[in-house]
């Protein structure tokens, strides 16, 4: 019995590993993918005519995007490549696509899938974010690499994890004014961190760089920091923040200071992009190291759906390195599952290979530490859910007065994560500001559950009409029927 191409969700370094790797045991996958060209986020490739170099686009990791593109390059017209394809909409056996070129509609049958979402960025939202100007870490480096500019002429970058000083690192490279890099976590949790990143030297040594590098070449960069503020009405004009948690202040906080700056990044580490998996029926648990509940996945990138491959970030945040070797592990899965011989030596290395790289993720966690006191620092009128424009005392009042204590709970009462989004943007910020509300921790409240479509599609996307059934047609099923 001939058995259908696999499919691979995503084109970034997950999933163009795994298709290299179904590729070379003679297997041809279909691979669909959001964007124009194969990268994902991490190595998103420019447009045409675009001239900066690939070492000034990616630094250190000018040598990984090579490869991965290379790699994609030749493998391409082997197997079924859909660019500009957004998955929208899943069901057991079916996915519904969105071909973005041409805005219109259509359906693959699935036997086999290897889900390589990737992530996008925490969002913890501060008085002002919704102003004009101010982007995410993400969507500062996607200006940065895919259109060739800055968000603005003084840029402020701020929250924590690795992608603060990369993307700082990468526009004071490209010859932007960085204001200042703005981090929630201190020079002590890096301290404390450090034991358990030993095991990676090559990223912690870049990791150090970054750092070097941004304060060698004059920016200013904070930490223990929280941003209380953007200035500007039509525009950024400022940001305002302030030191907290100072030793020598005996942990009291420090006075507010303002940046004039006419743009700001910023994101709290990343949060896996769950919503394919979610409808596709895996089965989820609450990762208290990423604060998230996450599709659960064995070590072999199985999920709890027979089928059904998880790999990459989007099933819990390893970094591009990891997601490689997940995407060829996850390849390596399926293949096994179809009865085709695989090398169980590279099995047992990639294995091996990816553990290490989860230690080194768990001294990450403690080097950049979730913001803990942000809930209960969160006013009232703080936009949490832009969508719907829901303010954080809508929140606490639904918890207060109709006792909610349940994510799709408050989503029912408050149309939190009902807007164009879906909750990718503001669900982990409502949960933390039910959770503190309500006083449970956080994996108490659930999590909203994936609807469709999972990222917007336009109203007018052209749906095709099954073909007319002929008068004929219609005239031998009545003599059947009637016979």
């Amino acid at each position: 019995m001939t058995r259908a191409a696999p499919v691979i969700v995503g084109a970034g370094p997950a999933g163009v590993r795994a298709a290299q790797t179904l590729l070379a045991h003679g297997v041809r996958p279909i691979v669909i993918d959001e964007a124009a060209q194969a990268g994902g986020q991490i190595y998103r490739q420019p447009p045409r005519g675009f001239l900066r170099s690939r070492k000034t686009l990616y630094g250190f990791e000018a040598s990984r995007a090579q490869s991965v593109h290379s790699t994609f390059h030749a493998l391409r017209e082997a197997i079924d490549y859909r660019p500009n394809t957004l998955v929208w909409n899943a069901q057991p056996g079916l996915l519904d696509l969105m071909d973005g070129s041409a805005q219109s509609a259509s359906t693959l049958a699935w036997e086999d899938i290897i889900v390589a979402t990737g992530a996008t960025d925490r969002v913890l939202p501060f008085p002002g974010w919704t102003t004009p100007g101010v982007y995410t870490l993400g969507g500062s480096q996607v200006a940065l690499k895919f259109q060739g500019c800055a968000i603005g002429r003084s840029v402020v970058l701020a929250g924590n994890g690795p992608l603060l000083y990369l993307v700082a690192y990468q526009y004071a490279k490209a010859g932007a004014r960085v204001a200042a890099v703005l981090d929630s976590s201190s020079l002590a949790d890096r301290i404390a961190a450090l034991p358990a990143m030993l095991g990676q030297p090559a990223l912690l040594a870049k990791g150090i760089y970054y750092l070097a590098w941004l304060k060698l070449h004059g920016v200013p960069v904070h930490s223990h920091a929280r941003v209380l503020r953007v200035e500007g009405d039509t525009r950024v004009q400022a940001l305002v923040w302030r030191r907290e948690n100072l030793a020598g202040a005996g942990g009291r906080a420090g006075p507010e200071q303002r940046i004039a700056c006419d743009a700001v990044g910023f994101g709290y580490a990343l949060r896996s992009e769950t919503q394919l998996a979610d409808l596709l029926g895996c089965r989820f648990q609450f990762d208290g190291l990423q604060r998230a509940h996450l599709p659960v996945r064995d070590k072999s990138t199985r999920s709890s759906v027979p089928g059904v491959y998880l790999a990459g970030d989007g099933a819990g945040i390893m970094g591009a390195d990891a997601a490689e070797l997940a995407g060829e592990r996850a390849a390596l899965a399926l293949l096994q599952d179809r009865g085709i011989a695989v090398d169980a030596a590279r099995v047992a290395q990639i294995e091996a290979e990816l553990a290490r790289i989860g230690a080194f993720r768990l001294g990450l966690e403690r080097a950049f530490p979730f913001p803990e006191r942000w809930a209960a620092t969160a006013p009232d009128d703080l936009v949490i859910c832009r969508c719907e424009n829901i303010h954080a005392g809508e929140l606490r009042a639904a918890v207060r007065e109709k006792g909610a204590a349940e994510m799709n709970r408050l989503k029912a009462l408050t149309r939190v994560g009902m807007g164009r989004c879906q909750g990718r943007m503001c669900g982990a910020a409502a949960a933390e500001i039910l959770a503190h509300a309500a006083g449970l921790p956080v994996q108490e409240v659930g999590r909203l559950r994936g609807q469709a479509p999972i990222k917007p599609i336009p109203l007018g996307m052209h749906v095709p009409q099954p073909e007319p059934v002929s008068a004929r047609v219609i005239a031998l099923h009545a003599q059947e029927d009637a016979s």
